[in-house]
């Protein structure tokens, strides 16, 4: 009940994707709850950031890449 709120507050004090996650980790508690809720609703209206995407894609393994590159072709089908 007090995650969700506070997901939309850190999202309606950011400037942008990083800025939202920031103030999301920044509130404390179960920020990794609190972060991927933030995150969402900051990825629907900032968009998440190249250099962000590329990081977080590093940290795979191959597995896991071949499933997001599979998952992006799905998705380009569907626009």
């Amino acid at each position: 009940m007090e995650t969700v709120p506070q997901a939309i507050i850190a999202f309606l004090e950011s400037a942008d994707f990083e800025d939202a996650i920031r103030n999301a980790i920044s509130l404390g508690g179960d920020s990794d709850t609190l972060a991927a809720i933030t995150g969402s609703i900051a990825e629907a209206a900032y968009g998440v950031p190249n250099e962000i995407k590329e990081k977080a894609f590093s940290y795979l393994d191959e597995p896991l890449k071949d499933v997001v590159e599979r998952w992006k072709q799905f998705i380009s089908k569907l626009e």
